[in-house]
């Protein structure tokens, strides 16, 4: 309903209202250059060795809309997209004006197809789980930009279709900054529905991570921060195919996220420079024509963008495949299942620059990696099952500067987590993070840490504080980043 701003107090007391929030804009986590992905998460074990390409699962993509391309197509030529709607005020169109939402879609399902040396392309270009059916829920318009409650619409939107087309993903490259706890944001409710729904969300973790004040913790987005969630981070494949030598993207969000202070990103793949599909014409393609892929002859149909919109997708393709493999695995299940099964050889340190030439140390820790690196081939063959819910941990800061983690309690899903118990043989705190992010239950910082930088005082304050820093101080990239190089 609509109420004239004089109304809110009324409704505000009312008894049947818990909270009341303004319609808050909300745009995608991307930055437009090209890396290899496939073999750094061993995705191209899922076709080979257990042959599974996601058919029969529905991916909803809640983005900017999909516009058609030949790699969206199955064997017989007919799109895969197999359902369109617009919750964009105003515009019932469901094509890709901005050209994110289809760049997405082809990194979660994109076949391939235009690529290769036959169509004059040095490589092949495919998506994660190229035979999935997606579900395009149109919510940012030709700028990127939407609203909460378009937002909110489209995920009871593929709620309300999940039987209908096998919805078992929601993949949500997009995202604003925290302005109150999850337990009250309408957003991240929308995506507790969706979870206890049986759906797997997926979201961006940000593109804050070079926030100075706090070299980028504390930056995780809405609805990156709900604990239900699984929140990706972006790596940076340094252009190999091996991931040992992977460093974390220097935009990509670090958690705690702000108010809650819940353990975030839940794990990270790959995000800088990657080629997906092109909308010729777009907001993007227009602006930035040198990021086209271009074959030796004839027209491009590729497309590079960095950011943490492109890691997200790289796990909703991930999740299908799991779910083709195993479709009785819930969502806390494939949760827990792919942080435990993540790779965990980072070293302690690593850096990154920027096209500017800016150097951004890191340090291998919960915060920045998560539970670690995708590795789509460990998931595919671990069969243990969860029994407990997987809410991502609050992380708790002590007087005498310790950190730990402990079980998030979440009265909407009946009390706290039981996957993260540190007794827990098969999911305790070290398996499921490595010995390298923690020791015992206490987050390990070294003597010679680079989490806080040289700014410890000011940058622990605004992590650590009540009030969110990304609300007022921070920013996304804008889409004309080239990303790391």
């Amino acid at each position: 309903m609509t109420v004239p701003a004089s109304m809110l107090a009324e409704l505000q007391s009312d008894s049947n209202v818990l909270y009341v929030t303004p319609d808050r804009p909300v745009q995608m986590t991307s930055n437009p250059q090209t890396e290899e992905f496939a073999t750094a998460v061993e995705a191209d074990i899922a076709a080979s060795q257990y042959g599974l390409d996601g058919t029969g699962i529905g991916v909803a993509i809640i983005d900017t809309g999909i516009s058609s391309h030949p790699d969206l197509n199955n064997a017989n030529g007919k799109t895969r997209v197999v359902y369109n709607q617009s919750f964009v005020a105003g515009d019932t169109t469901t094509s890709d004006k901005f050209g994110h939402g289809t760049h997405v879609a082809g990194l979660v399902g994109g076949t391939g197809a235009s690529s290769g040396t036959a169509n004059h392309y040095a490589a092949i270009y495919a998506g994660m789980a190229p035979n999935v059916n997606l579900i395009n829920l149109r919510v940012l318009d030709q700028n990127g930009c939407g609203t909460d409650s378009g937002v909110i619409a489209a995920i009871e939107q593929a709620i309300a279709l999940k039987s209908k087309y096998n919805i078992r993903v929601i993949n949500m490259s997009l995202g604003r900054p925290i302005f109150e706890s999850y337990t009250l944001d309408p957003v991240d409710q929308a995506v507790e529905a969706a979870w206890k729904a049986g759906i797997v969300v997926v979201v961006a973790a940000g593109n804050s991570g070079r926030y100075a004040p706090t070299d980028g913790f504390g930056t995780i987005g809405v609805p990156a921060n709900d604990p239900a969630a699984i929140t990706v981070g972006a790596t940076d494949t340094l252009f190999t195919a091996t991931r040992v030598d992977d460093t974390i993207a220097s935009y990509s969000s670090k958690g705690p996220t702000s108010i809650d202070h819940i353990v975030k990103p839940d794990l990270v793949a790959p995000g800088n420079r990657q080629v997906s599909l092109r909308v010729a014409g777009s907001t993007l393609d227009t602006l930035y024509p040198q990021f086209e892929v271009w074959p030796t002859s004839g027209t491009s149909k590729y497309y590079v963008l960095s950011g943490t919109s492109m890691a997200a997708p790289v796990v909703s393709g991930a999740v299908a495949l799991m779910l083709q493999q195993s479709s009785s695995l819930t969502p806390d299940q494939v949760k827990a299942r792919l942080m435990k099964t993540a790779w965990k050889g980072f070293g302690q340190y690593s850096s990154s620059s920027d096209r500017h030439g800016n150097t951004y140390n890191n340090e291998y820790d919960i915060f920045t990696y998560g539970a670690g690196y995708l590795d789509i081939d460990s998931a595919l063959g671990n069969t243990n099952l969860a029994s407990g819910v997987a809410l991502s941990p609050t992380a708790i800061l002590h007087a005498n500067g310790t950190v730990t983690v402990t079980n998030t309690a979440d009265a909407n899903f009946n009390g706290s987590s039981v996957v993260w118990g540190a007794t827990s043989v098969v999911w305790g705190n070290s398996v499921v993070w490595g010995s390298a992010a923690i020791e015992g239950t206490s987050v390990v910082w070294g003597s010679t840490s680079v989490v806080w930088g040289a700014t410890y005082e000011s940058a622990c304050s605004v992590v650590w504080g009540s009030l969110s820093s990304a609300a007022s101080a921070t920013a996304a990239l804008s889409s004309g980043d080239p990303g790391d190089n």
